[in-house]
Parts: C-alpha cells; sequence; structure tokens
C-alpha cells in the first residue's frame, strides 16, 4: 500500500502535560448525543505526541497528526501550535 492511500488521522486538542522530554500529553475533547436523552455530553481522550523541539507549554491549542509509532504509546506527531496559552 502505498503513501498516497493512507488516511491520516489530524486532531485538534490542548496540551495538558509537557513534563516529558520531546513528549506532550494532549487532551481531545468531542460532544456526543446521548442515545436515550438526547442530551450532548462532553467525552474526553488523552493522546501522547511528539514534540522535537519541546516548544509547546501547557494550555497551548495543538494540531497533531497519526505517524508511525515512536514508543509503546506515541503514534501522533505535532502538526502545528494553533493558540498560544496565556
Amino acid at each position: 500500500m502505498s503513501e498516497d492511500n493512507k488516511t491520516v488521522s489530524v486532531l485538534t486538542g490542548r496540551v495538558v502535560s509537557d513534563k516529558m522530554d520531546k513528549t506532550i500529553t494532549v487532551s481531545i475533547e468531542r460532544k456526543i448525543q446521548h442515545p436515550l436523552y438526547g442530551k450532548y455530553i462532553k467525552r474526553s481522550t488523552k493522546l501522547q505526541a511528539h514534540d522535537e523541539d519541546n516548544q509547546c507549554s501547557v494550555g497551548d491549542m495543538v494540531t497533531i497528526k497519526q505517524c508511525k509509532p515512536y514508543s509503546k504509546k506515541k503514534r501522533f506527531q505535532l502538526v502545528d501550535i494553533i493558540a498560544k496559552a496565556s
């Protein structure tokens, strides 16, 4: 399978930890509708991403994309910093 056919998942989230070297933890929030009551509920997923230059800090909004595994839990890499934390 060539690289052109692969679908790469690109996600946006907030950095919740930058304590590791070259690694950030990103929280991805989404809203789902409750199957019975119809109310929208927030759900979140924490993913670890590779940050080569250690340029992110806690609270930054970032874009990450799926890539080949860097380690046991790291399957994403930093693409862009959308907004820096104030």
